[in-house]
Formats: structure tokens, sequence, C-alpha cells
């Protein structure tokens, strides 16, 4: 089996990152893979060789409106090349990152040269706070309700997704495999403490936050919600590990507030295992997610969890038990929430033992893993 992949993930170009290691691993079950990423010029990517079977191509496009057409014409060079015919068309799948812009790429190397066609789906694109984030967003909804009909395979992250999926989206006529990116968890939850938050920020009940500072994490409305938080338990430690667009903004409002002693900002660490292992919750306030890959990180190293109800979280949380469902994507509604993690202090040995416990019922051994990778492709 032979894959010509359609993305945009720029750190597969990165040495010894985390795509990077996962398309090595995915490559024990195809032959060959030739993935053209969305790049611009200035990004100053080269095409590069990531294994013997694993071949890359940024785009370099003089503009960020020029992907889809950039993209196409090295992809369709790639299968000129691979001297590709009808004939051999089985040997080969084409196999896009979403179904919006990488999507109609697939779309139109389908309709030329007649290859079976796989739409990936990793956010939760029919979740209305999606839908009103951007005009953009609008458009690319409708663009995949146009494309998923036409796909040959449909590979979605989480339950949620798929029965999204069903109840939305008519005149489907592939079968919806679920199966989230591939994560070593088991080298997650033997990795040894090198960073101790408890002795870092001692005698502190440590909530922590790690992702990309953007609007959909809906941080803003956790800062806000600290303000309540902190009258009753002003020990509180809010820790945000991460970077993006928004943490100028989320810093102002934490100073604005006066919540220097109790929101802490950090930039993004390797050394994750180490956080989740010494905190004393994790929080996920996001609008949407795919499939919220941190719940399962977190809950994997023993640390209970609270997030809003998105991707895997209600499959994964059992409130009370693991952690704690967060009802609405509101400041109310996540103090509520935190006042009530704060108060379950005394019982944390028993939630951390069952946090783990609970996240081992949805880690997939990798041969079991490649296995079902293997049946989206067939």
């Amino acid at each position: 089996m032979k894959i010509i992949g359609i993305g945009s993930d720029r750190t597969l170009f990165q040495e010894g990152s985390e795509a990077a290691g996962r398309q090595l691993f995915y490559s024990t079950v195809t032959d060959e893979m030739y993935i053209v990423v969305f790049s611009l010029k200035r990004h100053g990517l080269r095409e590069k060789k990531l294994s013997e079977k694993i071949f890359l191509y940024p785009t370099n496009s003089l503009s960020r409106w020029l992907y889809i057409f950039d993209a196409y014409r090295i992809a369709k060079r790639i299968v000129v090349s691979c001297q590709l015919s009808v004939v051999s068309c089985r040997d080969y799948v084409i196999s896009t990152q979403d179904p919006f812009e990488a999507g109609l790429v697939g779309y139109f190397l389908k309709r030329k040269f007649n290859l079976p066609l796989q739409l990936q789906i990793h956010t939760d694109f029919l979740n209305p706070y999606f839908i009103r984030e951007s005009l953009l967003n609008r458009i690319r909804v409708l663009l995949a309700k146009f494309l998923l009909p036409r796909a040959n395979c449909i590979r979605v992250v989480s339950e949620r997704i798929r029965n999204s999926l069903k109840s939305k989206i008519l005149n489907l006529k592939s079968e919806i495999f679920v199966l989230p990116a591939f994560v070593d968890f088991q080298k997650l939850i033997d990795a040894p403490v090198k960073t101790d938050l408890r002795k870092k920020y001692s005698e502190r009940f440590i909530i922590l936050m790690a992702s990309r500072l953007t609007r959909e994490k809906n941080i803003v409305s956790v800062i806000e919600a600290m303000r309540e938080v902190v009258k009753q338990f002003p020990k509180a430690l809010l820790l945000i590990v991460g970077e993006g667009p928004e943490r100028k903004a989320l810093e102002l409002q934490a100073t604005s507030y006066n919540l220097q002693p109790n929101i802490v900002f950090e930039p993004w660490t390797d050394d994750l295992a180490s956080y989740y292992k010494t905190s004393d919750l994790f929080l996920v306030s996001s609008f949407y997610e795919g499939y919220g890959r941190t719940i399962l990180e977190a809950l994997s190293c023993g640390l209970p969890v609270a997030s809003t109800k998105v991707g895997i979280a209600e499959e994964a949380i059992q409130d009370g038990g693991n952690g704690f469902l967060i009802s609405l994507p509101d400041s109310r509604s996540i103090a509520d929430v935190l006042q009530k993690a704060l108060g379950a202090q005394s019982n944390a040995f028993q939630t951390r033992k069952s946090a783990h416990e609970s996240a081992m019922r949805f880690i997939l051994p990798p041969d079991e893993y490649l296995g079902r990778l293997r049946e989206t492709l067939l």
C-alpha cells in the first residue's frame, strides 16, 4: 500500500518531532508515503527524505490562498512520476489531513487519476462554536459537506465526531472508522519525573492547562473563573503551559484581575509527563476539540481531569470518579467545577488511581493500532 498524503503539519520537517515519529510508525504498514505539506516560501522548507519510505514535499506557496493549487500541482507530479495507471490504482490511497482545503486537493486527484480517497477528520467541525468562529470556518463546513459523501473512506478521531457526521451529513457512502492519531502512552507513563511542580510551587493546589493558546481553548473563561475560585481557595494555582496568539492578551487579563499570585504562564515543554505527574488537576476548557488527547495523557499519568464536553471527554471521564465534566464552557460552570475539585482533595490518592485505570481502557497496543490503521486504508 502506497500513500499520497496532503496536510498542513510543518513540524514533519523538524528532526525528531512527534509528528515525524508518528509517520515513521505509520510507515510500518505502508510501502511508500509521499506527503505534501501546506507551507509558505518564507518558512524555508525543502523537500526531504524522512526515511527510505517517506518523502516530504512543502508547497512553498507565496500566499496561503495558493496552498490548494500548489499542493495539487506537486501531488499531480508525484502521481505521474510514480507512473500510476488505472490498473495499479488499487495499490495507492490519497489520504488528507482534513476534509477542507487538503480534502479538496485530494478530491481533485481522485477525479483526475481515479484513486481512492480517505478523508481524515481531526476536529469537531460540526460543533456550533467551530461554525460561529469565522467566515472561513463556515466555508469549510460547506466544503466538508460536499466532499465527505464523495470519499471512499472517512477516518475520525472520536465517537463524538462519528455520531455528529451520521446525524448531520446525508448520503455518506463510506464506512466511518474511529482511530485517533497514535500516542505512545506507555512511554509517557514510564517517563521519569524531571520537573517536580510540587517542589517548584510548594503547598499549592496546581491546576494544569497545556495547549496552544488560541481562542477556541477558551482560557479567557478560566481566568474569569479564577476570580471566584481564589476567594474560597487562595492557594489555588493555575499553571498555563503553552504558546500562541492569545498569550499576551491572557497575561494582561490575569494582571488586570490582580491574579498574578494565582496564575502562572510557562512556555511549552517536552517534559509534559512530569507536569502531569506532579499536578493536582488537569483542566480542558475548550469550546470544541476533535479528540482531546491531552485528556487521556493526563489520565494515564494518574492526573484527574476536569473538562468541557468535547472530544473524548464524555467517554473517558466519570464525573466525580476520575475527574469532572463541565456542563457549559462558561466562567460560572468552570468555577463551580474547580471549587468542587479543590474541596475533594482528601480523596486524591483514590482519584489518581481511578484516573490511570480508566485511561488504560482507551489505549491500544501498537500492534493493534497498526492493524486498525491498515483496515482504514484497504
